[in-house]
């Protein structure tokens, strides 16, 4: 039955395209502008609504990056392609409830969640691509898509930071956030169909690390904001060392450089702490 369906929504999708055509920019340009409208209609909703909207934007964020990239992922890469332009959306719509209910604060975020979009689409096109044969924009992607993943970390740190849930239940939702964010990450420098043992290996490691971390920081009396940019940072360090020693080319300047950052901000955290208790 299933089978039936998904062949006739093909059948459906090849009709569609003798008739209306567009180019691969423009489907991106359309999406970009369909979801930042949806971000900006979050506003209009009542505050019981808006969960369900975030989780439907969500949705409409895979669904429409599914329909663009439908002739080039296969396997895997359903997940993996798929993963960044939802949780990104899912950030930004969270993240989006805790500014000032102003639209001239709200409005420069849309703006930028546009612009984000849009450069996301991109990278994974150019991810999609670079998986049959190499190409001169596979580096500038990878910048471009890991500076994008660790924004998307920090935001949904940061929100799951703000319901000051109890720290199982923190470490928890950050862990399966940390789990699909860094095999994403790390599956990036390889751009197979399927997930190597080493891929997975290293995905789940990355993760334990940072529940750990988690874990641990929950119980001090650190503001929420600090806590989510030393995760963040944990994230940037352990998931960039990770992506190099993929592709062998961990060397000991790059573990220094991306120990010493994590150890700046960790140094950083504990003095700005306020070890009285007071947030």
């Amino acid at each position: 039955m299933s089978t039936k369906i998904i062949d006739a929504v093909r059948r459906w999708f090849i009709r569609s395209e003798r008739h209306f055509s567009l180019t691969k920019r423009q489907q991106f340009v359309g999406v970009t502008i369909l979801l930042t409208v949806g971000l900006l209609l979050t506003q209009l909703v009542t505050g019981e609504s808006r969960y369900p909207l975030v989780f439907l934007l969500s949705v409409a964020a895979a669904g429409s990056s599914a329909l663009v990239f439908r002739q080039e992922i296969r396997g895997m890469e359903w997940l993996t392609i798929l993963t960044l332009p939802t949780l990104f959306t899912t950030a930004v719509a969270l993240f989006y409830f805790l500014l000032p209910v102003r639209w001239l604060t709200r409005l420069p975020v849309a703006l930028l969640y546009g612009v984000g979009m849009y450069a996301l689409l991109l990278t994974e096109n150019i991810y999609t691509v670079a998986a049959d044969r190499t190409i001169a924009l596979l580096r500038a992607a990878h910048s471009v898509g890991f500076l994008l993943t660790l924004l998307t970390y920090f935001l949904l740190v940061q929100t799951v930071l703000a319901f000051r849930f109890i720290a199982p239940v923190q470490m928890i939702l950050i862990g399966i956030i940390s789990f699909f964010l860094v095999l994403q990450s790390v599956w990036s420098m390889e751009l197979s169909e399927t997930l190597g043992r080493r891929v997975w290996h290293i995905s789940i490691a990355v993760t334990v690390f940072l529940a750990q971390l988690v874990w641990v920081f929950s119980f001090l009396p650190t503001k929420t904001t600090l806590l989510a940019l030393l995760f963040t940072t944990a994230f940037y360090s352990s998931v960039g060392a990770s992506q190099q020693y993929l592709v062998e080319k961990l060397y000991k300047k790059t573990v220094i450089e991306f120990f010493a950052v994590a150890a700046i901000v960790f140094i950083i955290t504990l003095i700005a702490t306020s070890w009285r208790g007071h947030m």
